[in-house]
């Protein structure tokens, strides 16, 4: 069990530098894999930023994730969930409305003017708190290869252990641990508050920058 998310973090770049693992830039998935991005960014001596997602929730059930979004226009649907669970197309375009505000008001929140950093033709690491559905790690890698990332590598403290098979686009996915009978990222921390917008901005305007 992690302490909080730093401790995490520095657990995660530990094992990633051991690993020897190779890359550009570290992307944190917001807002809670920032903290823990940071830390890994630290580790590895590689500069910070951000790629911005949202879950699409179930209408009747929003922390199950039916799919998620991304910058740039990216969506990704769980068809099989969707049509187990009767949910309409109409349904499912108002969920992302909804979210796809969200999304506009937090990029413009975290990155403050700051432009993102260029991923044509790198290898990027993104970095999570943790990997339950794979949804959100999905859409991000989308994004990341819309943006031009030549290699993906998804890393997280923590993840069930079917993690690999449950994120798509990525090269290589990378979990600290995968606990059996995992169900929740948040049971494997002692301390796992809600991050908040300016946390993750602090985080960034403190990152080693190119």
């Amino acid at each position: 069990m992690f302490e909080n998310r730093q401790d995490a973090g520095r657990q995660l770049g530990r094992h990633l530098a051991e690993m020897g693992l190779t890359a550009s830039v570290v992307l944190g998935l917001p807002r809670g894999g920032v903290p823990v991005a940071a830390e890994v960014a630290a580790w590895l001596h590689l500069p910070l930023d951000v790629i911005v997602v949202r879950k699409l929730g179930l209408p009747w059930q929003p922390e199950v994730a039916m799919g998620a979004i991304g910058e740039d226009g990216v969506r990704i649907l769980d068809a099989e969930l969707v049509r187990m669970a009767g949910v309409t197309p109409a349904q499912i375009d108002l969920v992302e409305q909804r979210e796809r505000e969200t999304l506009r008001e937090r990029v413009a929140r975290i990155r403050e003017n700051r432009p993102r950093l260029d991923l044509a033709g790198r290898t990027v690491l993104l970095v999570d708190d943790g990997i339950a559905t794979g949804a959100t790690a999905t859409a991000a890698c989308a994004v990341a290869r819309g943006l031009g990332a030549a290699r993906v590598i998804v890393a997280a403290p923590v993840g069930g252990p079917d993690a690999a098979i449950r994120v798509n686009g990525a090269d290589q996915v990378v979990c600290l641990t995968s606990p059996a009978g995992f169900r929740a990222v948040g049971e494997q921390y002692r301390h796992f508050d809600q991050t908040t917008d300016a946390e993750v901005a602090t985080c960034l305007a403190a990152a080693v920058r190119p």
